[in-house]
């Protein structure tokens, strides 16, 4: 297509799509309502992780391939724009609370030697044979796997950002929530997070509130994340470990924390009682856009010829948002269109009025 592409949205999906389009060769902008990373992107957790290895689908076929190339794909953002996203391949560890549970990741086990990119192992191993922080396991057995991965979301950010500037994008910021296009503008892609996924004319909640923490503490290089049923404990190399995240339907306030955070920590620390005495440094809560049905929204927008929408990456945006990317960045600039059917805003739950 001809013309400047303009990316509206300043979070993770928006920025990937505009690294995509400007790597196949797209003159791009962006505008953002507020300031890069102000929504769920600029949170603390960054925990690259897959779901559990049973089954196929699109969603987890997706995700795995991102996941297995996300090194390369944080590395080459760094030597564009010279930002350090705080990317490492650590592994992730996974206490196993009884022996149903050994039981279930055992089968999930030989899951992943079939499903799994080579190279990349989930098995169950001794909890005092674990690498990295120690973890309080009922079974005394943890999964250990070695495709999960951390980043720094606000490092992440800034990285991006750098990379887009370096290439020569035009990024505004603080543009307001009424910010759009004039109608003489090129292709529009949409990536304007929880409060733009509920303007569309899609069924769906829009999105999910999240709080985490920080800690201050020191933890040795490729430390492995680790993570419970709601919890993620990430390890970062600033001296700091987060905590996250609640998972939270519904709200009234979008940005504020309160006591379900205060029982997130104390889960924390009952499995990792290294963390004790390590001293918050930061409360945050965010909204995580998510869709109707299963995975992101990305695709044409129905009616709308020229616009195009990249949203709803839910708890996984990190992990999606350079295959999503790339898809919608080779329909956008290339023509060619490879996204899943099972993503397409048409095949969505969709209101005409």
């Amino acid at each position: 297509m001809a013309g400047t592409i303009t990316v509206m949205g300043g979070g993770i999906f928006g920025l990937a799509a505009a690294w995509a389009c400007l790597q196949r060769g797209a003159t791009v902008r962006l505008i953002e309502a507020r300031r890069i990373g102000s929504g769920a992107s600029g949170g603390l957790v960054g925990a690259l992780a897959p779901h559990a290895p049973e089954g196929r689908s699109v969603l987890r076929q997706l995700q795995l391939e991102a996941l297995a190339t996300a090194g390369d794909w944080w590395a080459e953002i760094a030597r564009s724009g010279g930002g350090d996203p705080g990317y490492a391949r650590v592994g992730r560890v996974q206490p196993i609370a009884d022996a149903a549970g050994v039981e279930r990741a055992r089968k999930r086990q030989a899951g992943a030697a079939a499903l799994w990119p080579d190279g990349f192992v989930w098995q169950v191993t001794a909890a005092s044979r674990a690498p990295g922080i120690p973890v309080a396991a009922g079974a005394g057995q943890v999964v250990h796997d070695t495709l999960s991965a951390r980043l720094n979301p606000r490092r992440a950010m800034a990285a991006l950002a750098a990379a887009l500037r370096a290439g020569g994008v035009e990024i505004l910021e603080s543009a307001g929530t009424d910010a759009a296009p004039g109608a003489d503008a090129g292709p529009v892609i949409w990536a304007t997070g929880w409060e733009g996924l509920g303007a569309l004319p899609a069924a769906g909640r829009g999105g999910v509130k999240g709080q985490a923490l920080l800690l201050a503490m020191e933890t040795p290089p490729q430390t492995p994340i680790i993570t419970a049923p709601g919890l993620y404990i990430v390890p970062h190399d600033d001296g700091t470990v987060a905590v996250g995240s609640t998972s939270e339907p519904d709200f009234n306030l979008p940005d504020t924390t309160d006591a379900q955070l205060d029982t997130l920590h104390a889960r924390a620390l009952a499995i990792c009682p290294a963390l004790a005495g390590a001293p918050v440094v930061e409360r945050w809560a965010g909204v995580r856009p998510r869709a109707a049905g299963s995975g992101p929204v990305a695709g044409p927008w129905p009616g709308r010829p020229g616009h195009f929408i990249a949203n709803g990456g839910g708890g996984i945006g990190f992990a999606l948002a350079p295959a999503v990317a790339g898809m919608l960045a080779d329909l956008v600039v290339c023509g060619q269109d490879a996204i899943p059917e099972a993503f397409r805003p048409e095949n969505r739950p969709w209101r005409t009025g």
